[in-house]
């Protein structure tokens, strides 16, 4: 028997609500939003601690602080010398991750351990061991990544370059590395101790534990290892905000690369605004994969393209559509822009259809179905909504995806893909 998509969704559907998200939550009295997710079905326990600072919060002169900050959080705190040597004996993994919007760590550990991840992780938001020897080598670690993954790679810097000349005044002009070495280079600890002091206190966190754990015991748990810590005060966000764009922008950039790659980028709304599905289900239309309008049109039957894909930056703040795509050797790159904008003015006028927005809200649910199985994904899903300003959020994905219209995919092609919004990268190899 085949089922056709109208199947497919509607499983994914009421499989995804059958797995939505439970949860409770309290905060405690210095101000630490905590979620307690329980599932009896795994033997792990995981936590999830946000804070709500990244590379948008910084100092435009002193740039990249976020992300040094993510390492040096494990540089040992005021009564723990090791973070990660306790951890891993008691059979624990963690990590960290910087956005240019938040902060994340987690850890996840055998559930008998999880007083463990209480005790390491309120040790350092209480106080993280300052000394020279920890930013040194903390610094040279990120001085290193800078380098490696940024300017000794061939694109590597292509966001560096890309991001000042697309956003105007909003941070998010910046990656999350920072703007420049020079700025790491030259963070004292009297900076980092004051960024510390500012971002890295309860009131501005979420702490999420899920797992094989039950509300009463984290709530004892959090009570004896969280609320002794001072509350601090949840800095105020007054970002600038980022002007209409009204006319297109255009770069190129020669390297010693060894292909020319072709970068579209368009401002759209933030992850939490109205219109955000909507977009985002055009992105996928437009270059999600193989069966992608673009990919198929450019790749597959013209091999104009090598690869060719389409994609949101998923910021809080507007963000962009990006569309991206290597050109094949021999394809000259001027002839393979003016085609790949002519395929997207097609895609426009005459690409959106029922069929293919039912395969991809078909794909996207699936995503989210799929992503939801591992409870670290699931507590970190809890943390983000609640760090977006409502934890429900989590649960009204799927709504949200389903909901989507044809009618306003096509609206919005209509407002983007138009003069004076687009932004334009060309990578070119030298010679």
């Amino acid at each position: 028997m085949v089922f056709g998509p109208n199947f497919l969704l509607l499983f994914l559907f009421h499989f995804s609500h059958s797995l939505m998200i439970s949860f409770q939550q309290f905060t405690l009295s210095n101000g630490l939003q905590v979620i307690v997710h329980e599932d009896p079905s795994t033997t792990l326990a995981v936590m999830d601690v946000i804070y709500d600072v990244g590379s948008r919060d910084e100092d435009p002169e002193r740039t990249g602080f976020a992300h040094l900050f993510e390492h040096l959080m494990f540089g040992g705190s005021v009564n723990i010398p090791n973070y990660d040597s306790p951890l891993q004996s008691v059979g624990g993994e963690n990590n960290a991750f910087t956005t240019p919007d938040l902060t994340n760590y987690y850890i996840s550990l055998p559930y008998q351990n999880l007083e463990t991840a209480f005790w390491l992780e309120s040790d350092r938001m209480l106080s993280l061991a300052f000394n020279p020897q920890s930013l040194e080598v903390q610094r040279k670690v990120v001085i290193e990544e800078f380098k490696q993954r940024y300017l000794n790679q061939p694109y590597g810097d292509v966001w560096l370059k890309f991001r000042p000349m697309i956003y105007e005044k909003h941070p998010y002009q910046w990656a999350t590395i920072g703007k420049e070495i020079k700025h790491i280079e030259e963070a004292t600890l009297e900076d980092v101790k004051a960024f510390f002091q500012k971002f890295y206190v309860p009131s501005n966190a979420i702490l999420v534990v899920a797992g094989r754990v039950k509300l009463e015991e984290v709530k004892a748990l959090a009570e004896k290892w969280f609320a002794p810590i001072p509350a601090g005060k949840k800095p105020q966000r007054n970002l600038p905000k980022e002007p209409m764009q009204t006319e297109d922008r255009r770069m190129e950039i020669k390297a010693d690369v060894p292909s020319n790659r072709i970068y579209l980028a368009y401002p759209v709304v933030g992850r939490y605004e109205a219109g955000y599905h909507a977009i985002d289900l055009l992105s996928d239309l437009l270059g999600r994969n193989e069966s992608s309008y673009l990919y198929i049109e450019l790749v597959q039957n013209q091999r104009i393209f090598d690869s060719l894909g389409a994609s949101l930056t998923g910021s809080m703040d507007p963000g962009l559509l990006v569309i991206s795509g290597q050109v094949c050797e021999g394809v000259d790159v001027n002839h393979a822009e003016k085609l790949l904008l002519d395929t997207i003015q097609a895609f426009v006028q005459d690409g959106i259809h029922a069929d293919g927005l039912q395969r991809v809200k078909n794909q996207a649910e699936a995503s989210l179905v799929f992503g939801e199985v591992e409870v670290l994904n699931r507590a970190m899903n809890l943390a983000m909504a609640a760090n977006a300003g409502n934890v429900d959020f989590v649960n009204t994905e799927a709504n949200h995806i389903a909901n989507v219209r044809l009618e306003e995919i096509q609206n919005w092609a209509n407002k983007l893909f138009v003069q004076g919004k687009k932004n334009t990268l060309l990578y070119l190899k030298q010679g």
